[in-house]
């Protein structure tokens, strides 16, 4: 049973495939409503599979060559093969078809929305929700089979085939071109999240100032040029672009614990293999109870909270997944201790391991906690930012950055305690399987997240149709209750980068061949400073490619409410697609600059100063993409929460404050300068932090600085250490205790 337990990975990936695909198809099956809202309904889905096509033309070229040099690159050293183009093509394409199946069926399940909208606010939240599950399941489905597939091919190629040891030269090389696969989803995440960002952004910056301030028309009204663009974006950024964005986090993490569990020796009953399949086999069982969390996801009243239904689907999916950790990990790893050499090769037992997957799970469900504490309406950060507009746009602003400045220190609180005590548990091992452990429930976060663009859409819909004003009511409840679990999913997504990183750092030591990075170094010490300012010129690029794009569409519209008479009494037709194009050449164009300097970065300074000095580099850009990504989601959902509280009303100083207010203005300019924030440039840190760290992993055995698959004895204190090879291995791999891995 033990020899089969290896295609259980893979078998679970389908399953949940066909899950989502019943729920496509029953969300397809609902009314679409009348032809108002099925014309509208069909300008989005157009100019966002226009956008998807545009996008996918130019990562096309990107892919095949790229491709190619990887394919070259695999043929100069030992532990790698130009399978490894094979490998990174397909990561791309699963990664490209992941944001397609969730944009796919995002642009169908808004007008159903709507529709649903026009009954109850419990069937509306069961067509979005549903909607958003199929993308959750999608991705997830897509990446377990994916990785699990590759990992069975490679595993039999590099390592069955030729009679290798599991812990030597022949797995690296099997994992060496399993990370082609995950560079390949990482890089199209990357373009596909800033992309998506830009064109989202300009779109709802572009219609905001001239529609909402400058012609005082409501958010998605018909007559706004930029209002079909503005829902398109909200398909391709928060919808496509997030797809792809946690399908890559999702290998990229699964690859970090493979990689590790690579250097421990485990006498098991898989063949040495126990502690590389074991991230795979979590992420698979996260799946299957993801499913059975979306089940529990439903209200009965129109007064019952939606976002205590989403975390009564998100807790019990991460409660089964806990439970089921650790029947497998005593089932799969041996008795007796288990030894990963790096950082300070501390001994642990399966039952650390276990520790370590509880403390992941943990970690994500407080920094989910955390961020609608600091993104949700009623909440004090929120409330601060909402009473400061009532003095003004700038007072408005700088509560905005405060909240975000104050927002990084309970996260990065959670996560240092994470990481240490995920550490204490299981060494690095340990940090690595808390992040495969958090990233477990992905399908029920990203179907947490993937709802509310829907919600999003829905409400723009009914706005445009001029449907009854009870039904735009519905749509914003869910829509609030979208920005608040938006802000949760990113704040999820930097978390799982933070650990994922952490893990990638230590596998990209290992195969680089180096012991530790020194700081008292002045080129390491270099290489850290380098590494922290990245983050910042690529949020530098990501923002004002926003600004650039917005200016663009501005002028559009105001050119549009010029000179197409009749627009604002409803007389003509604005011309969509002008602003649509605008936004699709914008985003297409202004994507390459930020995905270059992440892509080629690491590559620079790798091949130029060592593999040292690359270390430094990536701690530089984990540590400061960390805080970047955590201060920008947070303020723009808090700037975007304060604005949508306008609509219900607010008391500021005894006065009720309304839409169309000073106050209301204000919060409208917050909103629009967080908005890059939340939706280009802070989801991109995420994807920036573990592309980096993946390039790293897949040019470290070109840059390293000794031979790869050794393994080093360490027998006591008192005897000195001394290189040895796989071949002296005792055959049963006893007294794994006193194995130090390099």
């Amino acid at each position: 049973m033990e020899q089969m337990f290896i295609y259980l990975v893979p078998l679970l990936g389908i399953i949940g495939l066909i899950i989502m695909a019943i729920k496509s198809a029953w969300v397809t099956k609902q009314d679409a409503g009348d032809s108002t809202m099925a014309e509208l309904a069909e300008h989005i889905a157009k100019g966002a599979m226009a956008f998807l096509k545009a996008e996918w033309k130019i990562l096309g070229y990107f892919v095949v060559i790229a491709a190619i040099i990887l394919g070259w690159s695999g043929t100069l050293v030992e532990t790698s093969s130009p399978v490894i183009a094979i490998s990174f093509i397909i990561g791309a394409v699963l990664s490209a078809f992941a944001g397609y199946m969730g944009m796919n069926i995002a642009t169908k399940a808004n007008v159903r929305t709507t529709q649903a909208a026009k009954t109850s606010l419990k069937q509306a939240l069961k067509v979005s929700f549903t909607g958003g599950s199929v993308m959750g399941l999608g991705v997830a489905g897509l990446a377990v089979l994916g990785m699990g597939s590759l990992f069975i091919v490679f595993y039999n190629m590099f390592v069955l085939s030729t009679g290798g040891d599991v812990n030597g030269a022949a797995m690296e090389t099997a994992l060496e071109v399993l990370a082609g696969f995950s560079l390949g989803a990482e890089s199209i995440a990357l373009f596909a999240r800033v992309g998506g960002g830009i064109y989202t952004k300009a779109a709802d910056v572009g219609a905001d100032l001239v529609g909402k301030v400058e012609a005082g028309i409501p958010e998605d009204d018909v007559r706004n040029p930029a209002t079909i663009a503005d829902n398109v974006g909200d398909n391709v950024g928060d919808v496509a672009g997030m797809g792809a964005d946690l399908f890559g986090s999702y290998v990229a993490t699964i690859l970090a614990s493979m990689v590790l569990g690579r250097e421990i020796v485990s006498a098991d009953n898989f063949g040495g293999i126990a502690p590389i399949l074991l991230p795979l086999v979590i992420a698979g069982l996260g799946l299957m109870f993801s499913i059975v969390g979306t089940l529990f996801v439903s209200i009965n009243k129109e007064s019952d909270s939606v976002q205590a239904a989403l975390n009564k689907g998100n807790w019990i999916s991460i409660l089964l997944t806990v439970a089921a950790s650790y029947p497998i990990i005593m089932y799969m790893l041996p008795e007796g201790d288990l030894v990963l050499a790096r950082g300070g090769s501390i001994a642990f037992t399966k039952m650390g391991v276990f520790g370590a997957v509880v403390i992941g799970l943990i970690v994500g469900a407080l920094m989910s906690m955390i961020t609608e504490y600091y993104t949700a309406m009623g909440k004090r950060p929120v409330n601060s930012i909402i009473k400061q507009s009532s003095t003004g746009h700038a007072t408005n602003i700088i509560g905005g950055l405060s909240v975000g400045m104050e927002s990084t220190v309970l996260p990065i609180l959670v996560l240092a305690g994470g990481i240490y005590g995920s550490f204490l548990a299981a060494g690095l091992y340990g940090v690595a399987i808390a992040a495969a452990g958090m990233m477990a429930t992905t399908a029920m976060q990203l179907a947490i997240d993937a709802f509310g663009p829907i919600a999003d859409n829905a409400g723009g819909i009914a706005e445009m149709s001029g449907l009854p004003k009870e039904v735009r009511e519905r749509t914003d409840v869910l829509d609030a209750v979208g920005n608040t679990t938006a802000a949760a999913g990113k704040g999820f997504a930097i978390a799982s980068a933070a650990l994922t990183a952490l893990a990638l750092f230590a596998a990209y030591v290992g195969l680089a061949g180096i012991d530790s990075i020194d700081i008292y170094k002045a080129d390491v010490l270099s290489g850290l400073f380098v590494g922290a300012m990245i983050p910042f010129i690529f949020s530098s690029l990501a923002i004002a490619a926003v600004g650039r794009a917005a200016m663009d569409m501005v002028n559009e519209v105001r050119r549009q409410f010029k000179e197409i008479p009749g627009i604002m009494e409803y007389k003509a037709k604005p011309e969509y697609e002008k602003c649509v194009e605008i936004s699709t050449q914008a985003s297409i164009r202004e994507m390459v600059a930020p995905g270059a300097i992440a892509l080629i970065s690491p590559m620079i300074v790798g091949f130029a100063f060592g593999p040292e000095v690359l270390g430094g580099l990536l701690a530089g850009i984990t540590v400061s993409g960390v805080l970047m990504g955590i201060f920008q989601n947070n303020a723009g959902g808090a700037w975007d929460n304060a604005k949508k509280s306008f609509e219900k009303g607010v008391m500021i100083d005894g006065t009720m404050q309304y839409k169309g207010s000073e106050a209301h203005k204000a919060s409208v300019t917050g909103d629009t300068v967080g908005d890059p924030f939340k939706d280009t440039s802070g989801p991109s840190m995420n994807i920036l932090i573990k592309l980096t760290s993946i390039v790293a992993l897949v040019i470290a055995p070109h840059i390293s600085e000794r031979p790869h698959g050794e393994i080093v004895e360490k027998m006591s204190p008192e005897v000195e250490a001394k290189e040895i090879t796989m071949d002296k291995i005792p055959e049963d791999h006893s007294a794994p205790e006193v194995v130090v891995l390099r």
